[in-house]
């Protein structure tokens, strides 16, 4: 899931940026013209995004990391000379002449055409900015004037590989990132705020505490190591743990299904382009017979119509963690954040449909409750986006203005109206969703938790329940999952804790060094004692210095280092280091198993 990009389009620094991507445009036309003459820079497209602006281009060559240096230069003296933005509409013949040698402007212009209306003759004018004689495709805003731009506040950052409208089949393209801020001191912030990221880049940190592994023989699918399962287990514990307790039913499924379940739920003409697929040829004539679980929804629903459901049952909560695969573009692949195998903590419960909505507006009230706690423990702040009906949905348009009301409804209750965003066209396709935005350390925000409510399913599978007077009624469905994605909660959690994970989550809890080898068989009997107290301890008795052992497992990020030496083996009390650079000595050993288990216990969070 990407980043959040929290800006309007009446913001003044969306306007910056956008104005900035159009320089940036004109700066990279200039630089490779004055290199390569007669050259012809393609262009793509250049929006805002959260933090920045970037700029798709067809180059003439390979960009190279000088290029990005000259490049802001030509943007931050376009911005001194002063430049004005002006905007006009054209006719779609006008734009097709103003863009006759740019063919992916060309494309642009025949999509939105086709888009707004069917018959040529109809088709309603198109808008371009101009500036410096640099004409885009663009429906604004910008600024009035170059003069709104601060130089000082502006950054060229880097490029990367993006192919034509996300589609491997069509040319890579280079995307040219930057950023862009109101004043010099939030630029300094951001790029402070960057530099911590990169230190605190999962894949980085992975890969020094051993928790996971990528293979170029299965790609976007992590091995989990026995380091990075542990943590794995100990959030699906605590997931179990907290469900059971609030009533949730959790089941396991095949992971290869027939077609035939995807063409029931939709997902075959829907999603079967984010799908792995597989036949033996004599099922269809495309030879497809199988696909693999992409979500859970579709087995949910055979086993809610394993038997008659009674409105006594009902709310029914049917919860899976099975593994999922989704046939993620390459290009899009990004460590745990962007996998194609994953697990997720799905659930799907069924409920009766009062006139008052009152079972759907209660149970919302209870998932709430259950999000709230769940990222307290892990000191997330997050908010919430309502997210409507997309271009390609199922079922019938009134379905979907009702689901809508009631989502809004129930967000105005909870948080007051306006207090949430609104993504137009985000929804699922069977249904609108309340997607939970999660904040982390370096304030970036995430999608991982999602409620999504669904008419459609139900309906699809035939699902009934005998209702309080005796008639057989539709249930309705919510899909909802916590922390989204594990892999991608893990990942974010790496870095929003810099890897210092919580004792409870840590693979290894506690490390026992004896200062000598004089002192092994008293530390090997106190290690016994921790792990017979459920600890995962372990012994570090290498023939090293006591500091080079401690510098060595200070990369592993133990929360707590116990040295034994002499004193400590003749006395019995123990000397603790804490992960935190906190040093205590003389600590009885009754004390300090008792510490560990109130913080296990409490679940207690490590400020890192």
């Amino acid at each position: 899931m990407n980043s959040m990009n929290s800006m309007s389009s009446n913001d003044k620094l969306f306007r910056i940026r956008h104005s900035l991507a159009h320089i940036m445009a004109e700066a990279v036309i200039e630089h490779f013209q004055e290199e390569i003459p007669g050259s012809k820079v393609k262009l793509g497209v250049g929006p805002p995004i959260d933090n920045g602006f970037y700029y798709d281009f067809l180059l003439p060559r390979q960009i190279k990391e000088e290029d990005l240096l000259s490049i802001e230069n030509r943007i931050k003296a376009i911005v001194q000379k002063g430049c004005r933005f002006v905007g006009r509409e054209v006719s779609p013949e006008e734009a097709r002449s103003l863009f006759a040698d740019q063919h992916l402007k060309l494309e642009l212009i025949e999509a939105i055409l086709a888009d707004r209306c069917d018959e040529a003759e109809n088709q309603p004018p198109l808008s371009v900015y101009e500036h410096n004689r640099f004409v885009d495709l663009c429906k604004g805003p910008h600024v009035a004037s170059a003069d709104e731009i601060d130089i000082d506040a502006l950054k060229v950052l880097s490029a990367a590989g993006a192919f034509w409208k996300g589609d491997e089949k069509r040319e890579m393209l280079c995307r040219i990132y930057a950023t862009a801020w109101q004043s010099e001191e939030q630029l300094k912030s951001y790029l402070e705020k960057l530099a911590r990221g990169k230190e605190r880049d999962h894949r980085k940190i992975g890969k020094a505490l051993e928790l996971f592994h990528f293979d170029e023989s299965a790609p976007g699918m992590p091995y989990w190591l026995p380091n990075g399962l542990i943590v794995m287990n100990e959030l699906l514990a605590f997931w179990r743990e907290e469900h059971q307790r609030r009533g949730y039913k959790e089941f396991s499924a095949p992971l290869l299904n027939s077609r035939k379940l995807y063409e029931a739920s939709g997902h075959w003409e829907h999603y079967r382009e984010n799908m792995f697929v597989s036949g033996d040829g004599n099922e269809a004539e495309d030879g497809i017979k199988y696909g693999i679980k992409p979500m859970n929804c579709p087995n949910a629903m055979l086993i809610y119509n394993l038997k008659l459901r009674s409105y006594r049952d009902l709310p029914l909560r049917l919860s899976d963690c099975d593994p999922l695969h989704r046939n993620e573009r390459s290009g899009t692949l990004h460590g745990l954040l962007r996998v194609q195998k994953f697990q997720q903590d799905d659930a799907h419960i069924f409920l009766a449909e009062d006139k008052d909505n009152s079972q759907i507006e209660a149970e919302f009230e209870e998932i709430f409750d259950l999000a709230d706690y769940f990222y307290r423990v892990f000191d997330m702040q997050y908010e919430f986006r309502l997210s409507a009906r997309p271009g390609s949905f199922m079922g019938e348009a009134c379905d979907w203005e009702k689901a809508e009301a009631l989502l809004k409804s129930i967000l105005d209750r909870r948080l007051g109206e306006g207090k949430y965003k609104i993504a137009p066209g985000e929804g699922a396709f069977y249904g609108p969703k309340i997607d939970i935005m999660m904040r982390d350390s370096l304030d970036r925000s995430w999608q991982m938790g999602t409620i999504q409510l669904d008419y459609q399913l139900p309906r699809r599978f035939q699902c009934k329940y005998i209702a309080a007077d005796g008639e057989r009624k539709t249930p309705v469905l919510i899909h909802r999952v916590i922390y989204g994605s594990l892999d991608r909660f893990l990942g974010l959690l790496i870095e929003h804790t810099g890897g210092n994970l919580p004792l409870w989550l840590s693979p290894v809890q506690i490390a026992v060094l004896p200062v000598s080898q004089d002192q092994n068989a008293f530390a090997r009997e106190l290690l016994k004692r921790l792990q017979d107290n459920g600890f995962r301890a372990e012994l570090n008795d290498e023939n090293k210095s006591l500091n080079k052992r401690i510098r060595e497992l200070s990369l592993f990020k133990i929360p707590y280092l116990v040295i034994v030496g002499a004193r400590e083996a003749d006395s019995g009390q123990l000397s603790v280091r804490a992960r935190s650079g906190e040093h205590r000595n003389s600590v009885s050993e009754a004390d300090f198993i008792a510490s560990i288990k109130n913080e296990i216990s409490t679940r207690a969070f490590y400020k890192s």
